[in-house]
């Protein structure tokens, strides 16, 4: 779809998976922006997609350089720190992004998965990727996967966050779902994320650690865009359960939330990169009041280990 097509309020709710009353709650709080034409209210593709890039989050935040992955970009007067190219989901990336920018690093964002976001750290395409998957064999969140996708590359994980991850259920819990046991039942329908999407790589991982194929789940096939979507859709009784973040559960009506874990969010970075001068700036951002306080504003999540290096290798 070309991205300056004009949409229609009815056409993004479709989109959404929701009421048009919620696009125009959207429109109001900020969170997704709009135009008019005469009495109208239209949308871009870039619209959309800039939304759906936060869908997990409660606040918009100041536009930052996309990065275009795929080629080299020139800087006719190049950062007085250096560039770094970040990779990954969350808000709180364009946050650190911005704050980058006014100390004069090249910052840029790229919106990849984790899974996606590694291997272009380990081809070098960015210079740090958010990650959060877990790995059900040896209970443990991203080391495994930097360990497999960086072979050979001295890293570092720097905590960024934690939050809750569980099942979306619909309200009241007419299926009595309580954990991944549940997903043995023959009476359960699920949807499902993306190959490479943490929630995607968490839930085979289960299945794979009970013996359960994944091919007799019903709606396993059925892939959804973001946790937004994935929550209305299940709210509105397309399906049983999904997984997902709690944030989101709290942002849709007539969903419950079966909280499993507590998802851990590390930036992956080369250490030879940590020894440049954007380096040392990421870092110091990471630990600076100033990014604290700009994160007040995105609840929901654990900020316990900010900044803290985790684990090299």
């Amino acid at each position: 779809m070309s991205a300056n097509r004009s949409l229609s309020t009815q056409q993004v709710a479709e989109l959404l998976h929701v009421s048009r009353s919620t696009i125009y709650d959207l429109i109001r709080r900020g969170e997704l922006h709009s135009y008019r034409i005469g009495r109208k209210v239209r949308f871009t593709q870039d619209d959309v997609d800039a939304y759906i890039a936060r869908a997990r989050h409660e606040q918009t935040v100041r536009p930052v350089q996309r990065a275009d992955v795929q080629s080299t970009l020139l800087h006719p007067e190049p950062p007085k720190y250096g560039r770094l190219i970040l990779s990954g989901q969350d808000v709180l990336l364009d946050l650190l992004a911005n704050q980058l920018a006014r100390q004069e690093v090249g910052a840029e964002r790229c919106y990849l998965n984790s899974f996606e976001g590694l291997l272009s750290l380990y081809q070098g395409r960015v210079d740090a990727a958010a990650c959060h998957l877990y790995d059900a064999e040896e209970d443990a969140f991203n080391v495994p996967f930097v360990k497999k996708l960086l072979p050979g590359i001295p890293a570092a994980l720097i905590n960024l966050s934690y939050r809750t991850v569980g099942f979306y259920v619909p309200a009241e819990n007419p299926k009595g779902i309580s954990g991944w046991e549940d997903l043995k039942r023959e009476d359960i329908s699920i949807l499902n994320r993306a190959p490479g999407s943490s929630p995607r790589i968490l839930l085979d991982g289960q299945l794979r650690r009970m013996g359960v194929d994944a091919r007799t789940l019903r709606g396993y096939e059925i892939e959804m865009k973001n946790h937004l979507t994935m929550a209305a859709a299940v709210a509105a009784g397309e399906a049983d359960l999904a997984i997902g973040t709690e944030r989101v559960s709290n942002q849709i009506e007539g969903l419950d939330f079966i909280p499993l874990l507590d998802e851990r969010l590390d930036l992956a970075v080369r250490l030879d990169y940590l020894d440049t001068p954007a380096g040392d700036m990421l870092l110091e951002t990471l630990a600076s009041r100033a990014f604290r306080r700009a994160l007040r504003g995105v609840s929901g999540n654990d900020y316990r280990d900010l900044g803290k290096i985790l684990w090299e290798g």
